[in-house]
């Protein structure tokens, strides 16, 4: 049985592929992902969430070529 990974995404990306690598990994609509991530963002205060997201951007690491 292959265990599940997380990666970042090399296709579906906008700024660090996380949204992407998350939503593949899931299952779920990269897009829904960025919304919900933008709704806490504003809802939570921007500086937090921005060096949240470049924590997993460096933790996270790239997917393997193909």
């Amino acid at each position: 049985m292959e265990t599940k990974r997380l990666y970042r995404s090399r296709t579906e990306r906008m700024i660090g592929g996380v949204c992407g690598g998350l939503g593949r990994y899931l299952g779920v609509d990269a897009t829904l992902l960025r919304l919900i991530a933008v709704l806490l963002l504003v809802l939570t205060g921007i500086i937090p969430g921005v060096i949240a997201y470049f924590i997993i951007m460096v933790i996270v690491p790239l997917e393997p070529e193909a």
